[in-house]
């Protein structure tokens, strides 16, 4: 079943409006999805985990059913800073002070920032398929670049990537999540469904292209300012990524993220490919098992 066990549920915090699953009880461990998904990416992995964790998977602000602030100059409201504010709160309000996190894509880098502003309740970090966004930018180069395109095609200005998606969104949706080829039934049914109606919602399309705008623009300058205060990740760290995908072809991604860190950080591929979660769920459970139980 599809999250069996979970409710679903919508909180409010940081002044804005989160839908979540809750599930499982034990130690609470966040989970956050990536682009262009939902919190319906975790459905392998969260109700296995559920068995020993509270198991918390937001959609984040702009994402899924989750409030979605206007399109603004700077797209501020989609710092990732704001974005690692929204999953605090939720977890206050939640009645959580400490608590694990694991991510993915987009939410890996809200998590990023969640563990350098919040470092107090952030107890352990697993980040699936990225390097920071700053050792992405300043390293850039043709293959990154043509890679990835989408990081510079959704960070046009509005609402010049916005109107090019809106004309055919699921025909978007299938090309942007193929970077490994995939049919439609690579997604289960259910979540591709709630991929989908969340991308037709009023202001997702708009949300999602504020997110990687904010990447180009003020969270590069948080980055360097975090860098340049020597605020780094403190707590352990599991960094995961998809032996299929571009992460470990382009980069080492443990000796990266050795630059942005000063806790102990493990981690390696999986035979997967960008969607690790999603492809190959027992490796990543059989990775986070001795993690999550130090």
């Amino acid at each position: 079943m599809f999250f069996e066990g979970f409710t679903l549920e919508t909180r409010e915090a940081n002044g804005i409006a989160l839908r979540y699953r809750r599930g499982g009880s034990g130690p609470p461990l966040l989970l956050l999805h990536g682009n262009p998904q939902t919190h319906c990416m975790w459905h392998k992995v969260a109700p296995v985990l559920a068995r020993r964790f509270t198991v918390i998977c937001p959609d984040l602000r702009g994402y899924g059913f989750s409030g979605k602030p206007a399109v603004s100059p700077g797209a501020k409201a989609f710092s990732k800073r704001e974005m690692a504010a929204d999953m605090a709160a939720l977890m206050t309000e939640l009645g959580f002070a400490r608590f694990g996190v694991v991510s993915h894509d987009r939410g890996a880098r809200v998590a990023h920032r969640l563990a350098l502003d919040h470092a107090g309740p952030v107890e352990r970090l697993c980040t699936m398929d990225i390097v920071p966004t700053l050792a992405h930018f300043e390293r850039t180069d043709m293959a990154f670049a043509m890679g990835y395109y989408h990081w510079f095609f959704l960070a046009q200005p509005h609402p010049i990537p916005e109107r090019m998606i809106k004309r055919d969104v699921e025909d978007w949706f299938r090309l942007h999540t193929s970077r490994e080829p995939k049919d439609d039934g690579f997604f289960h049914p259910e979540a591709r469904a709630d991929y989908l109606a969340a991308l037709r919602l009023e202001g997702t399309v708009e949300s999602i292209c504020e997110d990687y705008r904010a990447a180009t623009g003020i969270d590069l300058e948080h980055d360097r300012a975090s860098r340049k205060e020597g605020v780094r990740v403190r707590c352990p760290m599991l960094v995961l990524w998809g032996s299929k995908g571009k992460i470990g072809q382009w980069y080492q991604p443990l000796q990266i993220w050795r630059d942005f860190a000063d806790g102990p950080i493990t981690g390696g591929p999986v035979t997967s490919g960008h969607y690790l979660a999603e492809e190959a769920p027992e490796e990543v459970l059989a990775a986070l098992e001795p993690f999550l139980t130090p």
